[in-house]
């Protein structure tokens, strides 16, 4: 088998983007979530970004499963939802590729979806990527979580094709199942996107290594917008905002605080890389 860099449909896009992704501290209060969002994309408009990247759980965290249930948005004949309207005006508006990090989607069952949506400049419901890694954990120091109580697991891997690139969709917990990531780079990937809410734990002990390790081993970059702070009592979670390049180089961080972080990603540099270092076009062993 050939090792070329068409063996992993790379394509170089037309021009390089400016990207923009956002920190912010939500709470289970979604007026003031939108509110703080507003405030974070215009900060970030100031900068003519290409596309904007929010985190996970953006416009409602909450420990309260009714919550979620209650604020459902759907897809299901149209997109409609409080959440997901404003959303597309907001990007219509401002003439943006826009990622809502993720947004609680209505499904079967007294469950949800935890959908990462990205909007296109016209506004339109471009992908949508449902969370299929959930959050079923008890860390020592810290305390159990179980997502999968509340959100049914998507099946599908999403990778977006754009004239910024192709956009590999993921949230969160999936930083830790690196076969997801491979598929997008097989798929043409050139970045790839994981809106967060680690808690503070395990983000200091793995947030780091996570996200510079699926930029080089996928030769991508990663945008990873995060959550920071405490959005309700007993969860705080670890910010470090971040875009990271092909050659795992953190361009662009936030530590804490809400805020915006910017980079242009150079898709000629990651064609450089890819190509001195083709380890995408190596096939694996079965």
């Amino acid at each position: 088998m050939g090792n070329s860099l068409s063996d992993t449909k790379f394509v170089l896009p037309p021009a390089n983007p400016r990207v923009a992704a956002i920190q912010m501290n939500s709470t289970p209060d979604v007026d003031r979530n939108l509110s703080q969002a507003r405030v974070l994309l215009d900060e970030a408009l100031a900068h003519d970004p290409n596309i904007v990247a929010f985190p996970e759980n953006m416009l409602l965290f909450s420990e309260r499963s009714s919550d979620y249930l209650e604020n459902a948005q759907t897809t299901r004949g149209g997109a409609s939802g409080r959440m997901i309207e404003t959303l597309q005006e907001w990007a219509a508006e401002a003439d943006v590729w826009l990622l809502a990090g993720s947004l609680p989607m209505k499904g079967k069952d007294e469950k949800i979806f935890n959908s990462s949506i990205l909007f296109s400049p016209e506004g339109d419901l471009f992908a949508r990527y449902d969370k299929i890694h959930l959050f079923d954990v008890e860390i020592p120091g810290d305390r159990k979580y179980l997502e999968s109580a509340d959100v049914s697991p998507g099946k599908k891997v999403v990778t977006a094709e754009t004239p910024w690139g192709n956009l590999g969709l993921s949230i969160c917990y999936d930083i830790r199942f690196p076969e997801l990531y491979r598929k997008h780079a097989d798929a043409g990937a050139h970045s790839i996107f994981i809106p967060a809410a680690f808690t503070a734990v395990t983000g200091k002990a793995h947030w780091d290594i996570l996200t510079r390790a699926r930029a080089v081993e996928n030769q991508c970059y990663v945008i990873a917008p995060a959550q920071t702070g405490g959005p309700f009592e007993g969860r705080e979670c670890h910010g470090h905002t971040r875009i990271v390049d092909p050659w795992g180089r953190v361009i662009a961080e936030r530590p804490a605080g809400t805020g915006v972080v910017m980079a242009d990603l150079d898709y000629g540099e990651l064609f450089n890389i890819r190509s001195r270092l083709p380890s995408l076009a190596h096939r694996r062993l079965s």
